[in-house]
């Protein structure tokens, strides 16, 4: 795992809401803690024998931070638009199939009830309808990645 991949993970942390997370593989282990004021990542690494370990808590000591302020200065830019979040914990699809158009592309004008994402809970694909009515502004999410119960999906323009 590279230090692009921790950041990732961080972020992906700090947008989830958990306060805990705790990841170990075979040579490397990583907890992250996030509370009101500031994230907390510990980075602990075995290193291949004969090679000196540098420590990666050193070197990415200031990540939460930064982090948490890119995140504060985002969400002020997007306090106008309405968010639709995901109601269910599973995996997020832009399309029906994989041979299909997406649901829905920035720009797009949705209304109520249009559906515009589908999230697969236990093989059970579910469509996520809009509740509002506006114009598409931002997709929140990848396709095919995980998403968590009340995590923002889209941003739309209600104007």
């Amino acid at each position: 795992m590279d230090l692009k991949d921790i950041q990732n993970l961080i972020k992906f942390v700090a947008k989830s809401g958990a306060s805990e997370v705790k990841l170990e593989m075979e040579d490397i282990k990583i907890t992250i803690k996030t509370g009101s004021d500031k994230t907390e990542t510990t980075i602990v690494q075995q290193a291949p024998l004969g090679i000196p370990q540098m420590p990666l808590g050193a070197t990415s000591g200031n990540l939460p931070t930064e982090t948490i302020n890119v995140e504060t200065a985002s969400k002020d830019e997007n306090s106008k638009y309405i968010e639709i979040k995901s109601p269910i914990i599973g995996t997020f699809y832009r399309k029906p199939s994989p041979d299909k158009p997406v649901f829905v592309e920035v720009g797009d004008t949705v209304n109520k009830d249009t559906v515009v994402c589908i999230v697969e809970a236990m093989k059970l694909f579910n469509e996520i309808e809009s509740e509002v009515s506006g114009k598409i502004v931002k997709i929140l999410v990848e396709d095919g990645t995980p998403v968590e119960f009340g995590q923002p999906l889209f941003l739309v323009d209600p104007s």
